[in-house]
């Protein structure tokens, strides 16, 4: 063989090295299985959610609205985070994410009838849109505290997390794109149609897994002082106190933005549903980037600096955004802001599973969904009712500084914390050997 092609030997090997270390967790069977039935309902939760916003929006022509039927759709998550997570430490994980994906489909069923048969009124899309918020409350915990579970290898749980942000943000593309023809041609109705159905594939791949029972330790206290001793444990331990303090001001601050992508496909861009998904669209482009990014990486360190920089990123482009009225333009930016939001709450979610102790992941998770859902209703209302009064440009970028000037302002706490997550990853043989100095000096890791 002569040298040219050794070379391209050698560069097939690598290539072919990469994309294994990059994909590694799907060589577990039960993720494999999680895997394939969540990304394929989860684009219809997409097509939903889309179809959804539009067909309130084309209802009322009213932007506060909007952000009323989304806080109707995630103001359980928030005041039912925490029961949900001690009765996911409690219970058999599987078995709640069997029950809850069952009357998610249950939901979906129901819209699309409502739908397809006239009979939709926007008091009860926005019973329909709670009882699913209710629903979410128990089966984000559990799901995501469920992942764990799926991998042998706990080595492997950081490229889980990432791969299962790439799928949620692959659905992210494809069902606005979707849903956005579908409702410019045939209407809504059949979008809800679709994610109805499309429960049947999750379901039956959920059916299929083989899990190992966990060890649950009987109960020592009520779930009141469950709750109460989760809640001391997350927020005594200073990186999951701020990590989710973070994510606590950009669910508030700067994601909500999602509820004004109707307003500023039609009113800004002029243009119509297609629009709609497109915007949609190009953020789920940029959320895979940056799941892919972080699947990639090798070792858990350096986490809390990724989140820093993703927050002021993720602002960065929601500012960006806030000034553009040219189509191209806007998909850029709005790639640019996905980038940063999933980088942000996938290396959020990934410390969180790592440092949390095994019997308390479930409350650590709910207030991580707290963080990220839960309080993502009151930045609706307050984005809808901003967006009512000073319009939706200046409401995005009020959005995209609050973002920027949360990370930047945080981000001394998180330098002086890392000597805690390199100890606690440490323990639990995540890292082979600690560094050794000192936390305030370190610039290179985190």
């Amino acid at each position: 063989m002569d040298e040219p092609d050794r070379t391209k030997d050698n560069v097939r090997a690598h290539e072919s090295g990469v994309l294994a270390h990059t994909f590694r967790a799907l060589r577990y069977r039960n993720f494999r299985l999680f895997f394939i039935g969540q990304g394929i309902s989860l684009i219809g939760t997409w097509m939903q959610s889309v179809a959804m916003s539009w067909l309130v929006y084309s209802m009322t022509d009213s932007a506060l609205l909007l952000g009323v039927v989304a806080f109707a759709g995630l103001i359980c998550t928030f005041l039912f985070g925490p029961f949900a997570g001690v009765l996911t430490d409690r219970m058999d994980r599987k078995r709640i994410v069997l029950i809850t994906q069952s009357l998610s489909m249950f939901q979906a069923l129901t819209l699309a009838v409502i739908v397809l048969t006239g009979s939709a009124a926007v008091w009860n899309l926005i019973v329909l849109t709670a009882a699913l918020g209710l629903i979410n409350a128990f089966d984000m915990p559990a799901r995501q505290s469920f992942i764990p579970e799926l991998v042998d290898d706990r080595a492997d749980l950081g490229n889980a997390i990432a791969l299962n942000s790439t799928m949620f943000n692959s659905a992210r593309m494809i069902g606005p794109t979707i849903a956005g023809i579908l409702v410019a041609t045939v209407g809504e109705g059949l979008c809800f149609l679709i994610n109805g159905l499309s429960f049947i594939v999750v379901l039956s791949c959920l059916a299929a897994m083989r899990i190992t029972p966990r060890d649950i330790s009987p109960a020592q206290n009520n779930f009141l002082g469950g709750m109460k001793e989760g809640l001391s444990y997350a927020f005594g331990f200073a990186p999951i106190r701020y990590t989710i303090i973070l994510l606590a001001l950009a669910a508030l601050l700067g994601m909500p933005y999602t509820v004004l992508m109707p307003v500023v496909a039609r009113e800004i861009l002029k243009g119509d549903a297609q629009t709609l998904g497109f915007l949609m669209a190009a953020m789920g482009v940029g959320a895979i980037a940056g799941a892919i990014y972080l699947a990639s990486r090798k070792s858990p360190r350096g986490l809390l600096k990724i989140i820093v920089v993703a927050s002021v990123i993720f602002g960065a482009g929601l500012l960006c955004f806030s000034f553009s009225s040219i189509l191209w333009l806007s998909l850029v930016f709005l790639a640019l802001t996905g980038f940063g939001m999933v980088v942000q709450t996938a290396s959020s979610n990934t410390l969180l599973q790592l440092v949390a102790d095994d019997d308390k992941r479930g409350r650590v998770m709910s207030f991580y969904t707290m963080s990220f859902i839960g309080l993502g209703p009151f930045g609706s209302l307050l984005y809808g009712w901003l967006a009512s009064v000073i319009g939706a440009p200046y409401t995005l970028m009020a959005g995209g500084i609050s973002c920027m000037a949360a990370g930047l302002l945080l981000a001394g706490k998180f330098k002086s914390i890392s000597h805690q997550v390199e100890e606690a990853l440490f323990k639990k043989g995540l890292i082979s050997s600690l560094l050794t100095i000192e936390p305030v000096a370190q610039d290179d890791e985190l």
